[in-house]
């Protein structure tokens, strides 16, 4: 049956259902030059038959991860994903469900959104977590606002090193709100911790930083949450790597007061990009301030363990100017991947993810930097899994020519405003034979 009627006899009933005469009665209100004057140019239909052959022919041309030799990164990351993290995330209860409102027939989706809250505490060493923001960068604008909101301030500061695509959603966010959002400098890979010095003062809401930041490399946290904290009600909000996290200092330790990150490198595929999720964690102290949907832990009235929705400050349930946030739902689907994820690595397992992409990746910037004509881009500074090089070619053209070696040579920086340098970034899905290979094809190449 078609989803759309297309005999004359149906189109006229429903105009005349809407009250009018004909379609271009219909559109009248369409300025005249807007209007398409002549017939698309469409090709004949096709069967089903012809348009499925057609489709699979499309998308065959397409190389995925799986199949080539993947050094992607900048923001996603091809890290392996154990087989039942897909099985268990296809089951019809979890695939097709939706808004868990009704808590009494939504007990299991609610408990698992709980357990990811958990581990995203355990992983953060903080003491609350949302269900999840719709991204990263999401994330890092609902912390920005949550901090505004929470020290009645207008004023951020944003590290000049986080990710491009964060700062863009943030001037999104923020415009017309009065919101005044300012860059702190960077120097050799890193924020300049001498201009934040001379940025911060008591009008500040918050500081945000990424670490490991857009170029790959460890920011001083340290360092900059005393400068931060040093302010009259400042939030220091840190944005991370998940996986990073199981093997640097915790946020808790630099105590930050918010957490954020993209959270795609547990358990979710590179697909397009997308779909991603951001985490959002923080101190008990600001629960009542944080945007998105909080799953709580209590009893039902026969004193059994059961789950709902709590601190409901969503513009569903209170009015919206007192609302914490516009985003009423959470990347449920992604989520549950990441907590069967993180179930199924555990501890020890995802420790084990952390120090293989670390040292595979450390490997493959050391032999690069022995290629003549190739450098590190920030050669002083300590990086995790991502790193950036310059080259002595234009790195499209390096991307390109990698191709017809089965490699995905990583990302060109000319996308960002850095011409010749090329962001490479490493999981522990690589072998040694895998680097040596990217190596040799880089020699070659020159």
């Amino acid at each position: 049956m078609p989803y759309i009627s297309t005999t004359e006899q149906e189109r006229q009933e429903m105009l005349g259902e809407i009250g009018v005469k004909s379609f271009k009665e219909l559109i009248c209100a369409i300025p005249e030059k807007f209007v398409l004057k002549e017939k698309l140019d469409l090709e004949p239909s096709y069967s089903e038959q012809e348009i499925s052959k057609k489709v699979f022919q499309l998308t065959n041309t397409n190389k995925c991860t799986q199949a080539a030799d993947s050094y992607l990164g900048a923001g996603v990351y091809d890290h392996f994903i154990p087989a039942a993290v897909d099985t268990i995330v296809s089951r019809p209860e979890f695939y097709t469900a939706y808004t868990p409102y009704q808590a009494e027939v939504s007990q299991g989706t609610l408990q698992f959104i709980y357990e990811y809250q958990t581990m995203i505490c355990e992983l953060t060493g903080m003491e609350i977590a949302n269900a999840s923001m719709y991204d990263g960068a999401s994330a890092a604008a609902e912390a920005i606002l949550m901090a505004i909101r929470s020290t009645r301030k207008n004023k951020a500061l944003v590290a000049d090193t986080i990710h491009p695509n964060f700062k863009n959603v943030i001037s999104r966010y923020t415009e017309g709100l009065g919101i005044e959002i300012e860059y702190v400098n960077s120097i050799n890979g890193l924020l300049d911790i001498k201009d934040l010095e001379a940025k911060v003062n008591d009008d500040l809401a918050c500081v945000l930083v990424q670490s490991p930041n857009f170029f790959g490399n460890i920011e001083d946290m340290f360092a900059i949450e005393k400068l931060t904290h040093k302010t009259k009600k400042g939030v220091f909000i840190a944005s991370t790597d998940p996986i990073a996290l199981a093997i640097t200092n915790s946020p808790a330790e630099y105590n930050a007061d918010i957490v954020i990150g993209e959270g795609q490198a547990l358990g979710n595929n590179i697909n397009y990009g997308g779909p991603l999720f951001g985490f959002f964690a923080t101190k008990l102290s600001m629960a009542r301030m944080m945007p998105g949907r909080i799953v709580g832990e209590t009893l039902d009235e026969a004193g059994n363990k059961a789950y709902c929705l709590t601190l409901q400050a969503r513009e569903q349930h209170i009015r919206r100017v007192k609302a914490t946030s516009n985003i009423c739902s959470n990347q449920s689907l992604c989520t549950l991947a990441a907590t069967v994820y993180m179930a199924l690595m555990g501890r020890e397992g995802i420790k084990e993810v952390a120090t293989q992409s670390m040292k595979k990746a450390h490997y493959l910037a050391q032999e690069i930097a022995k290629l003549d004509g190739f450098e590190l881009a920030y050669p002083q500074q300590t990086f995790f899994k991502e790193f950036v090089i310059k080259t002595p070619l234009p790195a499209g053209d390096i991307i390109e020519k990698a191709l017809n070696h089965n490699i995905y040579a990583g990302v060109d920086m000319k996308l960002f405003g850095y011409d010749n340098q090329l962001m490479i970034a490493v999981t522990e899905k690589k072998t040694k034979a895998d680097l040596d290979r990217f190596v040799s094809f880089l020699k070659e190449v020159k």
